[in-house]
């Protein structure tokens, strides 16, 4: 089905907003997908609030231009080009397009470059940009690993709380500590 020139329009206005909204676009060669696929994977985008356009390659370069003014050659690239473009967190979007290119290992859906704070990016560097966690993921470590001595320090005040009860005590400066004697070292001897 032929787009009309209207259409061609219509869709230009939108990926020129789309593009100007997002903190990093991703492009992404498609072959085999389904349709139910190109369903879940903009359902997984959706929770990191990024989006997935398929367009027609000179429609998607205008818009590149149009919105950021960077030259983008798609047209050397096999199949149909998709967009991804991500609104909150820049590697989320990326991230979500990129478990679906190691699930299906490259057979469905595969890289071929992006655009990350404003910078066109190759191939490699996508890749790279791709793999890295999300913001979301990134702030959970941190938490974690702040409430690591925090959780240490509870853990010793309940075995002290218990040790005290054990002992019938009310104060920990009460308790009574056995203390181990080492072991002497063995000497060591040449032989």
């Amino acid at each position: 089905m032929a787009v009309s020139r209207e259409q061609k329009a219509a869709i230009l206005e939108e990926l020129v907003v789309k593009f100007k909204e997002a903190k990093s676009i991703g492009f992404a060669t498609t072959s085999t997908m389904t349709v139910s696929e190109f369903y879940d994977l903009r359902t997984n985008l959706r929770e990191v609030w990024a989006t997935y356009t398929l367009a027609k390659k000179t429609l998607i370069k205008r818009a590149i231009k149009e919105a950021l003014d960077i030259d983008i050659d798609l047209s050397t690239l096999e199949g149909q080009v998709g967009a991804v473009c991500s609104n909150e967190d820049a590697v989320a979007g990326l991230g979500k397009v990129n478990d679906l290119v190691k699930s299906t290992k490259g057979e469905k859906i595969t890289w071929a470059s992006c655009i990350f704070e404003g910078e066109l990016k190759d191939l490699e560097e996508t890749k790279v940009l791709a793999g890295l966690p999300s913001r979301d993921t990134l702030l959970s470590r941190l938490v974690g690993s702040m409430k690591s001595p925090i959780s240490g320090m509870a853990r010793f005040f309940d075995s002290a709380a218990k040790e005290i009860e054990a002992q019938g005590k009310t104060k920990v400066g009460e308790l009574e500590w056995e203390k181990k004697e080492e072991a002497p070292a063995e000497e060591k001897t040449e032989a």
